[in-house]
This record gives structure tokens, C-alpha cells and sequence, in this order.
């Protein structure tokens, strides 16, 4: 997946996640500078805030994602690290964790979410912020259940089939690539799992975690909303 992510994303809001980001700082920590990007992917997030004058730290599971995040500016003052967001270790005192592009979704066991909540809350000061994103109960149900994506490009064609899972609002992705390689084109195919939460119960498990819950927003609405396709957290440490 690492060698076509960027490729499949091309159409992702990531300037819309980097001026939420900078807007919700500006209002719980304005002075914070130093940022840890937990499921950074590719780093197309990370890159953007440090491009902004922020401290940046990725996190990831795959280091095939690391590497391709690493390699579009190796001289950039970032920190990539290989670990589950789970379960962090060795980070602490973090300004703002953010954790984007339905990263949570990729969870699919309540207690997961909730120690991920956890060692989250671990890693920030004391007045940090926490944001991240999930696909809203309503999307999947009626935008991604059953749904068929297909596209046809000259370098990469995927087609891709979104089926419902045998657990409450899951998701299961099977997905078939041909990248092009050289004068041929190379198949392979990959399985992704997802599940969402309602929002009443993620804010249920962000107040155990410690968190206190600032808003819900809906798809970068500039007030709390849960009538949207994405669903934004803010919350803060103490």
C-alpha cells in the first residue's frame, strides 16, 4: 500500500487538516510548537506542519510508510519512529498529538481504541491537545457499506469493493492494484479492516482516558457538528 497511497490520495484534505490543526492550537495552545502525528502514513501531514515552523514526530506501524515519508525530504528535522499507537513508548510532553485520515477507524476492537486513548493522553503535557478524525456511523452505513470504487490511470488501475463486516458498523476493503512497471503492469491485492465508533461512546472512553472533550466537528465545520461524512475530535489534558 505504501507505493500507491500518495497516488490514491491525491485527493485527501490535507491542507484542510493542517489549517484545523493550526486553528485549534492557536485557540487551546498557541504557543505550542511541538506536534507528534500518530498514523502518519506517508507524512504528507507531518511534512506540511513542519513546513509551518512546527516540531514534528511521525508514528506508524508500517515502515514501508516510514520510508516513503523519510524519503520526500530526507534532510527534514522529523522524527519517524515504528510503533503502535497502543501502546507509545518514549514520548512524552507533546503540545498537540493529532491522528488523521480515519487512522482510529483502523482499530477495530473497543479496547484498542481505548489504550490507544491512553497512551495518547500519556504523551501529552499537561494542557495538551489531542485531535483526530473517524468516518461519521452514517457514512459507512450509507456512503461506504457495499459500495464499489474503480479507477484507470496510466500508471496505476484499482478497483475496489467496500463490504460490510461481520461486526457492528465494520468495514471490510478488499482492493486490487495494477501499477505500472517498466513495459508491464504488476497486480497485487490487500484487505483492510475497519470499524466506527458512535460518537457518544469515543467521548465516553476520552473522558475515562482522562481527556476533556472541546468539541465534535463535522467535516471542518467551524462549529461543533456531528451531520458530516468525518467527524473531528478536539480534546485536551487536564
Amino acid at each position: 500500500m505504501a507505493r500507491v497511497y500518495d497516488l490514491l490520495m491525491q485527493d485527501a484534505p490535507y491542507d484542510q487538516w493542517v489549517d484545523f490543526t493550526k486553528e485549534i492550537l492557536q485557540q487551546y495552545r498557541p504557543e505550542g510548537q511541538k506536534i507528534l502525528d500518530v498514523g502518519c502514513g506517508t507524512g504528507e501531514v507531518t511534512h506540511r506542519l513542519h513546513n509551518e515552523g512546527y516540531h514534528m514526530t511521525g508514528i506508524d506501524l508500517s515502515s514501508d510508510m516510514l520510508a516513503v515519508a523519510q524519503q520526500k525530504n530526507p534532510r527534514a528535522a522529523i522524527e519517524w519512529i515504528q510503533q503502535d499507537m497502543t501502546s507509545l513508548e518514549g514520548l512524552a510532553d507533546y503540545d498537540c498529538v493529532i491522528s488523521y485520515c480515519d487512522v482510529f477507524n483502523y482499530l477495530t476492537d473497543e479496547q484498542k481504541v481505548q489504550q490507544a486513548f491512553r497512551s495518547i493522553y500519556q504523551s501529552l503535557a499537561n494542557g495538551g491537545v489531542f485531535m483526530f478524525d473517524v468516518h461519521s456511523i452514517d457514512h459507512i452505513r450509507n456512503d461506504l457499506s457495499g459500495a464499489t470504487f474503480a479507477e484507470v490511470r496510466d500508471d496505476l488501475s484499482f478497483i475496489w469493493f467496500c463490504d460490510s463486516g461481520e461486526l457492528e458498523n465494520s468495514l471490510v476493503h478488499d482492493l486490487t492494484f495494477f501499477v505500472e512497471d517498466d513495459d508491464k503492469y504488476q497486480r497485487f491485492d490487500e484487505i483492510h479492516e475497519q470499524r466506527g465508533y458512535d460518537h457518544k461512546s469515543l467521548q465516553s472512553w476520552l473522558t475515562q482516558s482522562g481527556f476533556k472533550v472541546q468539541g465534535v466537528f463535522s467535516d471542518f465545520s467551524e462549529t461543533p457538528s456531528i451531520e458530516g461524512e468525518r467527524w473531528l475530535f478536539v480534546c485536551t489534558k487536564g
